[in-house]
Protein backbone atom coordinates (compact mmCIF):
# COMPACT_ATOMS: atom_id res chain seq x y z
CA UNK A 1 0.00 0.00 0.00
CA UNK A 2 1.37 3.43 -0.89
CA UNK A 3 0.18 6.96 -0.17
CA UNK A 4 -0.27 9.04 -3.33
CA UNK A 5 -1.82 12.50 -3.55
CA UNK A 6 -3.87 11.76 -0.48
CA UNK A 7 -5.26 8.51 -1.97
CA UNK A 8 -4.31 4.85 -1.66
CA UNK A 9 -2.51 3.01 -4.45
CA UNK A 10 -2.51 -0.74 -4.29
CA UNK A 11 -0.97 -3.24 -6.68
CA UNK A 12 -1.51 -1.15 -9.83
CA UNK A 13 -0.50 2.12 -11.44
CA UNK A 14 -2.69 5.16 -10.60
CA UNK A 15 -2.48 7.40 -13.69
CA UNK A 16 -3.79 10.45 -11.87
CA UNK A 17 -0.70 10.71 -9.64
CA UNK A 18 1.03 14.02 -10.20
CA UNK A 19 3.30 14.63 -7.19
CA UNK A 20 6.85 13.43 -6.57
CA UNK A 21 5.56 11.22 -3.77
CA UNK A 22 3.89 9.11 -6.46
CA UNK A 23 7.19 8.04 -8.00
CA UNK A 24 7.82 5.34 -5.41
CA UNK A 25 4.39 3.88 -6.06
CA UNK A 26 5.00 3.95 -9.81
CA UNK A 27 8.42 2.37 -9.67
CA UNK A 28 7.38 -0.34 -7.24
CA UNK A 29 3.88 -0.80 -8.69
CA UNK A 30 2.93 -4.49 -9.00
CA UNK A 31 2.22 -5.95 -12.39
CA UNK A 32 3.92 -3.20 -14.41
CA UNK A 33 6.86 -4.10 -16.62
CA UNK A 34 10.18 -2.25 -16.29
CA UNK A 35 9.83 -0.84 -19.81
CA UNK A 36 6.38 0.56 -19.13
CA UNK A 37 7.49 1.94 -15.81
CA UNK A 38 10.44 3.73 -17.44
CA UNK A 39 8.22 5.21 -20.19
CA UNK A 40 5.62 6.48 -17.76
CA UNK A 41 8.19 7.94 -15.35
CA UNK A 42 9.78 9.83 -18.25
CA UNK A 43 6.39 11.25 -19.23
CA UNK A 44 5.49 12.15 -15.66
CA UNK A 45 8.80 13.80 -14.82
CA UNK A 46 8.73 15.74 -18.09
CA UNK A 47 5.31 17.11 -17.24
CA UNK A 48 6.41 17.97 -13.71
CA UNK A 49 9.43 19.92 -14.87
CA UNK A 50 7.24 22.07 -17.10
CA UNK A 51 4.30 22.64 -14.78
CA UNK A 52 6.07 23.13 -11.45
CA UNK A 53 8.29 26.07 -12.51
CA UNK A 54 5.29 27.74 -14.15
CA UNK A 55 3.30 27.38 -10.96
CA UNK A 56 6.20 28.70 -8.92
CA UNK A 57 6.63 31.71 -11.21
CA UNK A 58 2.91 32.48 -11.07
CA UNK A 59 2.98 32.33 -7.29
CA UNK A 60 6.06 34.54 -7.18
CA UNK A 61 4.49 37.10 -9.56
CA UNK A 62 1.37 37.40 -7.47
CA UNK A 63 3.22 37.55 -4.17
CA UNK A 64 5.87 40.09 -5.20
CA UNK A 65 4.94 43.67 -4.30
CA UNK A 66 6.83 46.36 -6.20
CA UNK A 67 7.84 49.40 -4.16
CA UNK A 68 7.40 53.00 -5.30
CA UNK A 69 8.39 56.15 -3.45
CA UNK A 70 6.58 59.44 -4.10
CA UNK A 71 8.35 62.69 -3.22
CA UNK A 72 6.18 65.81 -3.06
CA UNK A 73 7.07 69.34 -1.94
CA UNK A 74 3.51 70.22 -0.93
CA UNK A 75 1.31 69.76 2.11
CA UNK A 76 -0.18 66.30 2.51
CA UNK A 77 -3.60 67.29 3.81
CA UNK A 78 -4.58 69.71 1.03
CA UNK A 79 -7.41 68.75 -1.30
CA UNK A 80 -5.27 69.62 -4.33
CA UNK A 81 -2.50 67.19 -3.39
CA UNK A 82 -4.93 64.40 -2.52
CA UNK A 83 -6.58 64.83 -5.93
CA UNK A 84 -3.25 64.54 -7.74
CA UNK A 85 -2.31 61.36 -5.91
CA UNK A 86 -5.70 59.85 -6.65
CA UNK A 87 -5.12 60.59 -10.34
CA UNK A 88 -1.78 58.78 -10.11
CA UNK A 89 -3.37 55.73 -8.46
CA UNK A 90 -6.10 55.67 -11.09
CA UNK A 91 -3.41 55.68 -13.75
CA UNK A 92 -1.68 52.74 -12.11
CA UNK A 93 -4.92 50.75 -12.04
CA UNK A 94 -5.22 51.13 -15.80
CA UNK A 95 -2.02 49.10 -16.09
CA UNK A 96 -2.96 46.49 -13.50
CA UNK A 97 -1.16 47.96 -10.48
CA UNK A 98 -3.32 48.17 -7.36
CA UNK A 99 -1.97 49.76 -4.22
CA UNK A 100 -1.85 47.25 -1.38
CA UNK A 101 -2.07 44.26 -3.73
CA UNK A 102 0.89 44.21 -6.12
CA UNK A 103 2.37 47.66 -5.49
CA UNK A 104 3.12 49.74 -2.40
CA UNK A 105 3.59 53.51 -2.44
CA UNK A 106 5.61 55.37 0.17
CA UNK A 107 4.36 58.98 0.14
CA UNK A 108 6.72 61.63 1.50
CA UNK A 109 5.81 65.31 1.80
CA UNK A 110 8.03 68.32 2.44
CA UNK A 111 4.98 70.19 3.78
CA UNK A 112 5.94 73.26 1.78
CA UNK A 113 9.52 73.31 3.12
CA UNK A 114 11.56 72.66 0.01
CA UNK A 115 14.85 72.72 1.93
CA UNK A 116 13.68 69.46 3.54
CA UNK A 117 13.50 67.65 0.19
CA UNK A 118 17.13 66.37 0.06
CA UNK A 119 16.83 64.69 3.45
CA UNK A 120 13.48 63.14 2.58
CA UNK A 121 14.87 61.92 -0.75
CA UNK A 122 17.79 60.27 1.07
CA UNK A 123 15.32 58.45 3.33
CA UNK A 124 13.45 57.14 0.32
CA UNK A 125 16.63 55.85 -1.29
CA UNK A 126 17.48 53.89 1.85
CA UNK A 127 14.10 52.14 1.51
CA UNK A 128 15.36 50.18 -1.52
CA UNK A 129 12.64 51.25 -3.89
CA UNK A 130 12.01 50.10 -7.45
CA UNK A 131 11.02 53.60 -8.65
CA UNK A 132 10.87 57.14 -7.26
CA UNK A 133 8.21 59.53 -8.53
CA UNK A 134 8.80 63.23 -7.86
CA UNK A 135 6.69 66.34 -8.38
CA UNK A 136 8.37 69.53 -9.50
CA UNK A 137 11.96 70.44 -10.30
CA UNK A 138 13.12 70.87 -6.69
CA UNK A 139 11.94 67.39 -5.69
CA UNK A 140 13.37 65.82 -8.84
CA UNK A 141 16.75 67.47 -8.27
CA UNK A 142 16.75 66.30 -4.65
CA UNK A 143 16.13 62.73 -5.78
CA UNK A 144 18.77 62.97 -8.50
CA UNK A 145 21.35 64.15 -5.97
CA UNK A 146 21.00 61.06 -3.80
CA UNK A 147 20.69 58.34 -6.45
CA UNK A 148 21.93 57.76 -9.98
CA UNK A 149 20.66 54.18 -10.11
CA UNK A 150 17.05 54.10 -8.92
CA UNK A 151 14.73 55.19 -11.78
CA UNK A 152 13.13 58.60 -11.20
CA UNK A 153 9.85 59.56 -12.87
CA UNK A 154 8.95 63.25 -13.17
CA UNK A 155 5.25 63.69 -12.40
CA UNK A 156 5.62 67.35 -13.39
CA UNK A 157 8.59 69.44 -14.47
CA UNK A 158 8.93 72.86 -16.09
CA UNK A 159 12.25 72.85 -17.91
CA UNK A 160 14.00 69.47 -17.51
CA UNK A 161 16.71 70.30 -20.06
CA UNK A 162 17.47 73.80 -18.80
CA UNK A 163 17.67 72.61 -15.20
CA UNK A 164 19.96 69.71 -16.12
CA UNK A 165 17.58 66.91 -15.26
CA UNK A 166 17.79 65.23 -18.68
CA UNK A 167 20.14 65.44 -21.64
CA UNK A 168 17.31 65.76 -24.17
CA UNK A 169 13.60 65.10 -24.40
CA UNK A 170 13.93 62.22 -26.87
CA UNK A 171 16.91 60.55 -25.16
CA UNK A 172 16.89 61.59 -21.49
CA UNK A 173 19.94 59.52 -20.54
CA UNK A 174 20.68 58.70 -16.92
CA UNK A 175 17.96 57.53 -14.56
CA UNK A 176 15.33 60.27 -15.06
CA UNK A 177 12.36 60.55 -17.40
CA UNK A 178 8.71 61.56 -17.19
CA UNK A 179 6.49 64.53 -17.90
CA UNK A 180 7.30 68.16 -18.78
CA UNK A 181 4.60 70.81 -18.49
CA UNK A 182 6.27 73.11 -21.05
CA UNK A 183 5.39 76.16 -18.98
CA UNK A 184 7.99 78.88 -19.65
CA UNK A 185 6.85 79.63 -23.20
CA UNK A 186 3.23 79.96 -22.06
CA UNK A 187 3.83 83.03 -19.90
CA UNK A 188 3.37 85.50 -22.76
CA UNK A 189 0.04 83.96 -23.78
CA UNK A 190 -1.23 84.07 -20.21
CA UNK A 191 -0.27 87.71 -19.81
CA UNK A 192 -2.01 88.55 -23.09
CA UNK A 193 -5.22 87.03 -21.72
CA UNK A 194 -5.05 89.30 -18.69
CA UNK A 195 -4.71 92.37 -20.91
CA UNK A 196 -7.88 91.34 -22.73
CA UNK A 197 -9.79 90.95 -19.47
CA UNK A 198 -8.53 94.11 -17.74
CA UNK A 199 -8.76 97.08 -20.09
CA UNK A 200 -5.81 99.40 -19.76
CA UNK A 201 -3.88 97.03 -17.50
CA UNK A 202 -0.85 98.98 -16.29
CA UNK A 203 0.61 96.80 -13.54
CA UNK A 204 0.46 93.07 -12.87
CA UNK A 205 1.57 91.28 -9.73
CA UNK A 206 3.39 87.98 -10.29
CA UNK A 207 3.13 85.38 -7.53
CA UNK A 208 6.09 83.00 -7.51
CA UNK A 209 8.00 80.54 -5.38
CA UNK A 210 11.70 81.56 -5.48
CA UNK A 211 12.80 78.15 -4.19
CA UNK A 212 11.59 76.47 -7.37
CA UNK A 213 14.75 76.03 -9.51
CA UNK A 214 12.80 76.38 -12.76
CA UNK A 215 10.90 79.54 -11.84
CA UNK A 216 13.57 82.14 -12.70
CA UNK A 217 13.33 81.78 -16.51
CA UNK A 218 9.53 81.89 -16.28
CA UNK A 219 9.71 85.14 -14.30
CA UNK A 220 12.13 86.66 -16.79
CA UNK A 221 10.02 85.67 -19.77
CA UNK A 222 6.92 87.09 -18.10
CA UNK A 223 8.74 90.35 -17.44
CA UNK A 224 9.90 90.52 -21.06
CA UNK A 225 6.37 89.91 -22.35
CA UNK A 226 5.01 92.58 -19.98
CA UNK A 227 7.60 95.09 -21.12
CA UNK A 228 6.63 94.48 -24.73
CA UNK A 229 3.03 95.22 -23.78
CA UNK A 230 3.96 98.30 -21.78
CA UNK A 231 2.97 96.75 -18.45
CA UNK A 232 4.83 97.08 -15.16
CA UNK A 233 5.46 93.94 -13.13
CA UNK A 234 5.76 93.43 -9.39
CA UNK A 235 7.09 90.02 -8.35
CA UNK A 236 5.74 88.72 -5.03
CA UNK A 237 7.39 85.70 -3.45
CA UNK A 238 5.84 82.96 -1.32
CA UNK A 239 8.25 80.13 -0.53
CA UNK A 240 6.30 78.36 2.24
CA UNK A 241 2.69 78.01 3.44
CA UNK A 242 3.27 80.43 6.31
CA UNK A 243 4.44 83.14 3.88
CA UNK A 244 1.20 83.54 1.99
CA UNK A 245 -0.48 86.10 4.21
CA UNK A 246 2.47 88.46 3.92
CA UNK A 247 2.54 87.80 0.16
CA UNK A 248 -1.15 88.74 -0.10
CA UNK A 249 -0.47 91.94 1.80
CA UNK A 250 2.32 92.80 -0.63
CA UNK A 251 0.05 92.18 -3.62
CA UNK A 252 -2.51 94.55 -2.14
CA UNK A 253 0.12 97.20 -1.44
CA UNK A 254 1.39 96.97 -5.04
CA UNK A 255 -1.97 98.26 -6.34
CA UNK A 256 -1.75 95.85 -9.27
CA UNK A 257 -4.61 95.62 -11.74
CA UNK A 258 -4.32 91.84 -11.96
CA UNK A 259 -2.49 88.86 -10.49
CA UNK A 260 -0.63 86.20 -12.46
CA UNK A 261 0.13 83.01 -10.53
CA UNK A 262 3.13 81.10 -11.83
CA UNK A 263 3.23 77.29 -12.17
CA UNK A 264 4.60 75.70 -9.01
CA UNK A 265 3.64 72.70 -6.83
CA UNK A 266 3.52 74.79 -3.66
CA UNK A 267 1.31 77.48 -5.22
CA UNK A 268 -0.96 74.84 -6.73
CA UNK A 269 -1.30 73.13 -3.37
CA UNK A 270 -2.33 76.44 -1.78
CA UNK A 271 -4.62 77.56 -4.59
CA UNK A 272 -7.75 77.62 -2.42
CA UNK A 273 -6.13 80.34 -0.28
CA UNK A 274 -5.17 82.32 -3.35
CA UNK A 275 -8.67 82.05 -4.82
CA UNK A 276 -10.20 83.23 -1.54
CA UNK A 277 -7.84 86.21 -1.41
CA UNK A 278 -8.44 87.31 -4.99
CA UNK A 279 -12.22 87.01 -4.62
CA UNK A 280 -12.20 89.07 -1.41
CA UNK A 281 -9.93 91.65 -3.06
CA UNK A 282 -11.94 91.74 -6.31
CA UNK A 283 -8.62 91.13 -8.07
CA UNK A 284 -8.63 89.43 -11.50
CA UNK A 285 -6.25 86.49 -11.37
CA UNK A 286 -4.96 84.04 -13.93
CA UNK A 287 -3.75 80.56 -12.98
CA UNK A 288 -1.74 78.01 -14.97
CA UNK A 289 -3.97 75.06 -14.01
CA UNK A 290 -7.53 74.62 -15.25
CA UNK A 291 -8.45 72.82 -12.02
CA UNK A 292 -8.00 76.11 -10.15
CA UNK A 293 -10.50 77.89 -12.38
CA UNK A 294 -12.89 75.01 -11.83
CA UNK A 295 -12.39 75.50 -8.09
CA UNK A 296 -13.20 79.22 -8.17
CA UNK A 297 -10.30 80.96 -9.91
CA UNK A 298 -11.26 83.55 -12.51
CA UNK A 299 -9.38 82.17 -15.50
CA UNK A 300 -6.77 79.53 -16.26
CA UNK A 301 -4.71 78.52 -19.24
CA UNK A 302 -2.44 75.50 -19.36
CA UNK A 303 -2.20 71.71 -19.27
CA UNK A 304 -4.00 69.48 -16.79
CA UNK A 305 -1.85 68.61 -13.74
CA UNK A 306 -3.92 65.51 -12.82
CA UNK A 307 -3.45 64.29 -16.40
CA UNK A 308 0.31 64.65 -15.94
CA UNK A 309 0.14 62.55 -12.78
CA UNK A 310 -1.84 59.87 -14.61
CA UNK A 311 0.79 59.98 -17.33
CA UNK A 312 3.51 59.44 -14.74
CA UNK A 313 1.82 56.15 -13.86
CA UNK A 314 2.46 54.95 -17.42
CA UNK A 315 6.19 55.53 -16.93
CA UNK A 316 6.14 53.62 -13.65
CA UNK A 317 4.44 50.71 -15.39
CA UNK A 318 7.03 50.59 -18.18
CA UNK A 319 9.94 50.76 -15.76
CA UNK A 320 8.54 48.04 -13.51
CA UNK A 321 8.25 45.86 -16.60
CA UNK A 322 11.91 46.35 -17.48
CA UNK A 323 12.21 49.58 -19.48
CA UNK A 324 15.16 51.90 -18.82
CA UNK A 325 14.49 55.58 -18.02
CA UNK A 326 17.28 56.62 -20.38
CA UNK A 327 15.33 55.13 -23.29
CA UNK A 328 11.90 56.59 -22.46
CA UNK A 329 11.33 60.02 -24.09
CA UNK A 330 10.08 62.86 -21.91
CA UNK A 331 6.47 63.64 -22.81
CA UNK A 332 5.09 67.15 -23.24
CA UNK A 333 1.42 68.13 -23.09
CA UNK A 334 -0.40 68.34 -26.38
CA UNK A 335 -3.46 70.14 -25.02
CA UNK A 336 -3.64 73.49 -23.27
CA UNK A 337 -7.07 74.36 -21.97
CA UNK A 338 -8.60 77.78 -21.44
CA UNK A 339 -11.16 77.76 -18.63
CA UNK A 340 -13.23 80.78 -17.57
CA UNK A 341 -15.28 80.96 -14.40
CA UNK A 342 -18.16 83.39 -15.00
CA UNK A 343 -19.44 82.92 -11.46
CA UNK A 344 -16.21 84.37 -10.14
CA UNK A 345 -16.27 87.11 -12.76
CA UNK A 346 -19.64 88.27 -11.46
CA UNK A 347 -18.42 88.18 -7.85
CA UNK A 348 -15.40 90.39 -8.52
CA UNK A 349 -17.20 92.62 -11.02
CA UNK A 350 -15.27 91.70 -14.16
CA UNK A 351 -16.73 91.33 -17.63
CA UNK A 352 -15.12 88.60 -19.71
CA UNK A 353 -14.88 89.63 -23.39
CA UNK A 354 -16.82 87.57 -25.88
CA UNK A 355 -13.60 86.92 -27.80
CA UNK A 356 -12.25 84.97 -24.81
CA UNK A 357 -15.51 83.13 -24.17
CA UNK A 358 -15.56 81.94 -27.77
CA UNK A 359 -12.01 80.58 -27.44
CA UNK A 360 -12.58 78.95 -24.05
CA UNK A 361 -12.57 75.18 -23.76
CA UNK A 362 -14.80 75.41 -20.69
CA UNK A 363 -17.00 78.19 -19.35
CA UNK A 364 -18.32 77.78 -15.82
CA UNK A 365 -21.69 79.45 -15.49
Amino acid sequence: MFACAGKTVSGSLLLRCTAVTCYTAIILGFGVSAMKRRAFITLLIGGATTTWPLAARAQEATSTIRRVGFLLPGVARTTAVRGLLEAFREGLKEYGWVEGQNISIDYRFAEGKEDALPGIAAELVRSRLDVIVAEGTAAIQAAKTVTQTIPIVMATSSDPIGTGLVASLNRPGGNITGRSLQTAELSGKRLQLLTEIVAGLARVAILSNPLNPSIAPIVEQTKAAAQALGIETHVVEAQAPDKFESAFAEVTAAHAGALMVLPDPLLYGQHSRIVTFTAASHLPALFPEKEVAEAGGLIAYGPSIPASFRGAAAYVDKILRGAKPADLPVEQPTKFELVVNLQTARVIGVTIPTSILLRADEVIE
